[in-house]
């Protein structure tokens, strides 16, 4: 039914009015005919959506045909069957190439109506989110349908053991779950099956999950691939389960047991929104749709999940200020997502026992929370009238040139779109209803969260409101320093002033010098009446005055009592946590919440901590991905610092949250590299068989010992498995081994450049096959046959210490046979003696310092590295008698494994340990404190007999 004139005007905007002529002018060129066709109204109405529209004008010139086929079509409201119309291309095509074609072509020519409606105030906004979802939902589905009898060709049908055939199930995420997908969104998909089994019909069976798994990868090609004709949806797998680290697609059962058993508070909030994508596949899903419920929906009233979202408040708050996001409708105070997230709370609280609040969309879940009265009806109607206003401009803001954003223009032009789309007089008209409405939805998210910070600030003192406003003036700051009876009162008030002066070269506006007058009695308050504030102060001054223009840092700080004691106890224990939150601000975030802080990561959660983290961050935007990795590290660095400072962990579980930290982001690293070298050469055709990479990465000195330290390097090889005359299967074919040598110079880049937040890890590639002239990256057989024909002792050394820390189980077990091989050579102990002496004589020379009256806990007689040597060289002289030596890669449990073996006994083995654990304790708190690793002469003096003692009994006759 044709609609009477709503498509706003744009005379009255003169940028709005060149955008229009400009546009009209190539079409009148290239389309004379077909623009002849459109008069009188409807020749209006197209001028207006020239001007507002870069993509409606980009695809009218893009596809000739498309401007007669909208003037039969823009005036339609009525609902459209995108399936049946895909199917019928759909069916006249013959290959891959044309596939991709047809569905780049659909999907164009339905995006430009969608479009037009939005611009033309013709559709409300719920049929607007609803085509958007139903148009992409009909190209995943005619695609998938297409490319599984393909397959099917192939490669043979799926089917379990009882001969049925196997479907692939694509569950839509996200908004598109909801039914809610705006303009240019991504799409988020998990794939999955019923059952296990194999392929019937083809030349060779193959495993279901192995068919599955090439059906996705092809699924996301015809959909995501840019060709000519750009590109359907960018896609996105990484909800799935161990994202991108994971498998493609996964059984039924697999998929239970991982959300039973693994699945995180993040992923509940993703799966209430999970829609399984097809009519067709409606009857299939209901058994795991059965399976999942009990994880996303408890059958009580869930209210431990209030603490995890009172953490995913913060999350939301310091992703602004990491991202230095402003005008953001979706994750800006009061966009988009809170919204979101104040429907998911009542959801997860209360699912379990309201069937109304298990739905996927939004809008329906508030109103079922407005019919369960579980707000007020005032509240609910701002958060509708308020989502339904930011999700219109959202869609406007993206269907101006089809670009995936939620930040507002700044450019005048597009101003005068969304202004005009919207319906306002002019930009100011329409930032005035918006702040409104997100001033609105802030107070009430803020309200149903709460704050986690339940101190309330104490009155500071006269006297530290009076020290801070005289701070320049040092005869007045003595004069109340003494009145208050602080310690070293020359030296506080001489840094006070320097600090002033500091500030003084900093340009504050009125919130940061409001902020900073609030902020800094409070600072004073708490600190210059401690014994250790000479030390404290500085380096709480040197954070400050990084922040000074970043305000909402400073107001973090005053609005939170509990952050700001936090920070000054992490200060006064250790000056290398206050320069890593000096340099990396955005680590204040991780204050607010003090449980959260000193209770570090599970050691087996790394991986997924990680994986949540990146999700958030598209994967194209490498930029960024790379940025996040590193604000990650430095976060998760902060938590067990503070838990080591705090007493939470030992040593060795400090050691262990270091490794495992470090083994998850090298995880994650070889993943973004490998994704962008796949991306451009397509991925070695020996892995088609194979649901992994092909490469590995060998942990050597601390991280193969498990004894990273907080600056530790990492010294790492790569290998891979790759045969000879292997190539690459992608638009730009390349050698398979040189695909392996550009994805570790690709990894080597992500590690070591330098971004916003520092370089993630110094890698040292030295230790690989013929070091620094050899290989970056090598194959197993190669690197086992250096290791057995050219490798120097000292090599062998270094490999008692080596283990695997990323790679599949083929390559682990390759590896083993090597590294088990090689050690348990049978040696001239004399000679290897020999060499171990004079290697420990070189690297005494070369790293050791003396200072005068100091003990060098690492290169000096008797410390740290005699008693690595000593492990190493046991291990070399006595596995091949005793292959158990082999086993581990760490120091403490070497010595155990040679006291078991009976090489030494049991005490000697026990002291060597214990002086090995206290001299890393000694050195691991000087590094807290940023000091160099010496202690006073007479300090483990029974240690450093122990040690040459049995230095003595083994290598003294080779000692130079």
């Amino acid at each position: 039914m044709a609609i009477e004139k709503s498509y706003p005007t744009i005379h009255q905007c003169s940028d709005l009015v060149a955008a229009a002529d400009l546009a009209w002018e190539k079409l009148t060129q290239q389309q004379p005919q077909q623009l002849a066709l459109w008069q009188d109204e409807a020749k209006n109405e197209l001028y207006a959506m020239l001007g507002l529209s870069d993509f409606i004008s980009a695809s009218l010139q893009q596809d000739p045909q498309l401007l007669e086929w909208l003037l039969e079509h823009y005036q339609s409201c009525e609902a459209i069957d995108y399936r049946e119309l895909l199917a019928l291309q759909l069916a006249q095509v013959t290959d891959e190439a044309s596939l991709m074609r047809s569905l780049r072509h659909f999907r164009r020519r339905y995006m430009t109506l969608i479009a037009w409606q939005d611009f033309s105030h013709r559709v409300a906004l719920e049929q607007s989110l609803a085509s958007l979802s139903l148009l992409a939902e009909a190209l995943i589905m005619e695609a998938y349908h297409w490319l599984y009898q393909q397959c099917c060709t192939e490669w043979g049908t799926p089917v379990n053991d009882q001969a049925e055939p196997q479907p692939m199930l694509i569950l839509g995420m996200g908004k598109l779950g909801g039914g809610e997908l705006n303009f240019s969104s991504d799409i988020d998909l998990i794939f999955t099956y019923p059952e296990n089994g194999e392929t019937v019909g083809g030349r060779r069976s193959l495993a279901n999950a192995q068919f599955f798994t090439r059906l996705g990868q092809r699924l996301i090609k015809a959909l995501d691939q840019i060709t000519y004709d750009g590109f359907c949806y960018r896609v996105d797998m990484r909800l799935r389960p161990f994202g991108d680290s994971g498998p493609l697609v996964m059984s039924y059962a697999a998929l239970e047991d991982y959300y039973q058993e693994q699945g995180r508070d993040w992923e509940r909030y993703a799966m209430i929104k999970a829609r399984v994508m097809g009519k067709e596949s409606f009857s299939q899903y209901q058994g795991l749709r059965q399976m999942l419920r009990p994880f996303v929906f408890r059958r009580y009233i869930d209210f431990s999940a209030i603490q995890s979202l009172r953490r995913m408040k913060a999350m939301i708050g310091s992703e602004v200020r990491r991202r230095g996001l402003t005008n953001n409708i979706k994750l800006g105070a009061g966009g988009i997502r809170e919204v979101e997230f104040i429907a998911q709370s009542f959801q997860l609280i209360r699912g379990g026992r309201e069937p109304s609040l298990r739905g996927r969309g939004l809008l329906p879940t508030l109103a079922a929370i407005k019919a369960l009265a579980l707000l007020p009806d005032a509240d609910v109607d701002a958060l509708t009238s308020g989502y339904c206003h930011l999700r219109r401009l959202e869609n406007l803001l993206q269907a101006i040139d089809d670009k995936q954003t939620q930040t507002l223009p700044d450019k005048p032009l597009d101003q005068a779109r969304l202004a005009c789309a919207m319906a306002q007089p002019d930009w100011a008209s329409l930032m005035a209803i918006t702040t409104q409405h997100m001033t609105a939805i802030h107070a009430i998210f803020d309200d149903i969260i709460g704050h986690d910070d339940q101190d309330s600030q104490q009155e500071v003192a006269t006297q530290y409101h009076e020290m801070w406003a005289m701070v320049t003036n040092e005869d007045v700051l003595l004069s109340i320093l003494a009145e208050i009876e602080a310690p070293e009162q020359q030296q506080q008030a001489q840094n006070l002033v320097s600090f002033k002066h500091e500030l003084f070269k900093r340009t504050l506006g009125p919130r940061g010098r409001e902020a900073l007058a609030t902020l800094m009695p409070e600072i004073l308050a708490q600190v210059v009446l401690r014994q250790d504030a000479v030390q404290l102060l500085p380096r709480l001054t040197k954070l400050i005055i990084r922040i000074a223009t970043r305000t909402t840092y400073l107001e973090l700080l005053t609005e939170h009592p509990v952050a700001l004691k936090q920070l000054i106890r992490l200060c006064a224990a250790s000056p290398m946590v206050a320069d890593q939150l000096a340099l990396y601000p955005l680590l204040l975030d991780e204050l607010l919440d003090p449980q959260h802080l000193y209770q570090p990561t599970e050691l087996t959660s790394y991986q997924d901590e990680l994986r949540e983290y990146l999700a958030r961050i598209p994967e194209e935007d490498m930029e960024q991905q790379m940025e996040a990795i590193r604000q990650f590290k430095q976060t998760q660095l902060l938590r067990i610092a503070a838990a080591d400072i705090a007493g939470v962990l030992p040593l060795m579980k400090v050691s262990d949250h270091l490794t495992y930290l470090a083994e998850a982001i090298i995880a994650a690293v070889v993943n973004q590299a490998w994704l962008q070298i796949a991306a451009k050469y397509g991925e070695p055709s020996h892995l088609l068989e194979r649901e992994s990479k092909g490469f590995a990465v060998i942990g050597y000195g601390k991280v193969g010992g498990w004894e990273l330290g907080y600056g530790s390097d990492l010294d790492l090889v790569f290998v891979h498995d790759c045969p000879d005359n292997v190539y690459t299967i992608g638009n730009k074919e390349i050698d398979g081994r040189q695909f392996y040598l550009r994805l570790a110079q690709r990894i080597i880049h992500l590690f070591s450049t330098r971004t916003a937040s520092g370089v993630l890890y110094d890698v040292d590639m030295r230790l690989r096959p013929s070091g620094a002239s050899g290989l970056l990256v090598t194959t197993v057989s190669a690197f086992g046959e250096y290791q057995q024909q050219q490798a120097w002792t000292w090599e062998h050394q270094a490999l008692v210490r080596a283990r695997m820390v990323y790679g599949d189980a083929q390559l682990q077990a390759a590896f083993s046979e090597v590294r088990q091989y090689v050690l348990t050579v049978e040696r001239d102990q004399a000679q290897l003696a020999h060499d171990v002496v004079t290697m420990r004589d070189k690297m005494r020379a070369h790293l050791g310092k003396k200072k005068v009256g100091m003990f060098g806990l690492k290169q000096d007689q008797g410390g740290i590295t005699d008693i690595e040597f000593l492990a190493q060289y046991l291990v070399l002289a006595y596995a091949h008698q005793q292959p158990a030596l082999t086993r581990w890669s760490d120091n403490i449990r070497i010595f155990e494994s040679l006291a078991a073996n009976g090489i030494i006994d049991s005490i000697t083995a026990e002291q060597l340990q214990q002086a090995y654990c206290d001299m890393r304790n000694a050195i691991h708190r000087l590094s807290l404190l940023g000091l160099p690793a010496y202690v006073e002469q007479q300090q483990f003096v029974d240690e450093r007999h122990t040690v040459a003692q049995v230095w003595q009994q083994w290598l003294a006759s080779h000692t130079v």
